[in-house]
């Protein structure tokens, strides 16, 4: 690879034009993006960011924003141009199969950066940019991409499960330039002083399967379903809480303790009125007696959530 400067995320930004939901048909090619509009996909990128926000922190060691941008579709080749010739990590996640399912790119000076303050720096990157990546900022790289496998799936188990493995950390993808792609750009500490940007590309093709998922609507609002609603009332209502009392504490010296030894009495007196508790919680409290001669506690009051007091 050629060193070359970084592009900043705002340059980039320029000379990104997002795609229309869309694609204009051009005659013998396949439109860009056969999933129409990708707002269900851009609902999961927003998912994402927040699952990526404690990767970043514990990465990072500060508190941090972490964002998504709009998503955009475009040829693999025009992002390569896009990106420039600048050293940069990417990182493949394969599903079970073997199937590449997405790319997560980071700039090969963000990687060092991480690298540095991994090993006790401060998180300065080199002035210039090697070029390729030693073996221990590939081992980063593949820690990083461990690290965000997770959330990626969580991201998108609401829509299917889908399985992301990450691979060995590489310096590009084997894509073919026509290939299109789904982009969305997460910009991380946005309001720091250097913030960093993670490109998360997905291949359209091994998304044609969850086409259906990919182009439903996504409802702000919907009714629950009646019968859902009654089943998880009744599972609530099924749930067993352990009911305790205390009936005495009695206060005693160490050297009563020490000296306490089978066969003796230790007075109690009963109050009036005993807690009743559910957990660490005071339902109510009530009076000692018998019920069905068995030893029994009639509820006098019951304490009401704080709140809910009248």
């Amino acid at each position: 690879m050629v060193n070359a400067a970084s592009p900043t995320s705002d340059q980039r930004s320029r000379r990104r034009t997002p795609v229309p939901d869309a694609e204009a048909a051009t005659l013998g090619a396949a439109p860009l993006n056969p999933f129409g509009d990708l707002h269900t996909l851009q609902h999961l990128s927003a998912r994402l960011a927040r699952g990526l926000r404690p990767v970043w922190e514990r990465l990072l060691r500060r508190e941090l924003r972490c964002a998504a941008e709009p998503l955009v579709v475009q040829r693999f080749a025009d992002y390569r141009a896009e990106r420039g010739d600048a050293l940069a990590v990417w990182l493949p996640f394969a599903a079970d199969a073997g199937s590449v399912r997405a790319f997560a790119v980071l700039d090969g000076g963000a990687l060092l950066q991480l690298l540095d303050q991994f090993f006790g720096g401060t998180g300065a990157a080199p002035a210039t940019l090697p070029t390729e990546f030693s073996p221990a900022a590939l081992a980063m790289g593949r820690r990083i991409a461990e690290m965000l496998a997770t959330p990626l799936a969580q991201a998108w188990e609401p829509l299917t499960r889908m399985a992301f493995a990450a691979g060995a950390p590489e310096t590009g993808a084997d894509l073919d330039g026509e290939d299109a792609v789904i982009l969305t750009r997460f910009v991380i500490d946005a309001e720091g002083p250097s913030p960093l940007t993670l490109d998360l590309l997905y291949p359209v093709a091994p998304l044609k399967p969850h086409a259906p998922t990919l182009t439903g609507k996504v409802l702000d609002k919907a009714e629950p379903d009646p019968v859902w609603r009654t089943q998880l009332t009744r599972a609530a209502m099924a749930v067993r809480f352990p009911v305790r009392s205390v009936l005495a504490e009695p206060v005693v010296s160490l050297q009563l303790l020490m000296d306490l030894k089978p066969g003796d009495v230790i007075p109690i007196s009963i109050a009036p009125d005993v807690p009743v508790m559910v957990g660490n919680d005071r339902l109510g409290h009530g009076t000692v007696g018998v019920s069905n001669g068995h030893a029994a506690i009639r509820l006098t009051a019951l304490a009401l959530p704080e709140g809910l007091n009248p």
